[in-house]
């Protein structure tokens, strides 16, 4: 079992950054890959980027490629969302969870925080 909590979320104006946590419970934490996905009203929630187990393989969507930096630190249980150039279009919950896959799909991750609101204003 896998607990996640986000944090980090908040308002931003546009052009700025937030940097997004996932503090994880469990002693298995690493052997897990991470993902963040995010879901704005009235959407289906969507892929945003992953992290291999060990932090060598990084994956990210085509919209915050460039923007976005996925990254953990084993030792302290916990994934992080750097976003910069932050664009209305990202305004979202944003969620982390956790999958023995190093995966893009949302069926395959078996573990999810209770996500972070992220606001930006143009």
């Amino acid at each position: 079992q896998v607990q996640l909590v986000e944090s980090g979320g908040g308002l931003v104006q546009a052009g700025g950054s937030l940097r997004l946590s996932c503090a994880a419970s469990g002693r298995t934490f690493s052997s897990y890959t991470m993902g963040w996905f995010r879901q704005a009203p009235g959407k289906e929630r969507e892929f945003v980027a992953a992290i291999s187990w060990s932090g060598g393989n990084t994956y990210y969507a085509d919209s915050v490629k460039g923007r976005f930096t996925i990254s953990r630190d084993n030792a302290k249980n916990t994934v992080y969302l750097q976003m910069n150039s932050l664009k209305p279009e990202d305004t979202a919950v944003y969620y982390c969870a956790a999958s023995n896959l190093f995966t893009i799909a949302t069926f395959e991750y078996d573990y999810w925080g209770q996500g972070t609101q992220v606001t930006v204003s143009s």
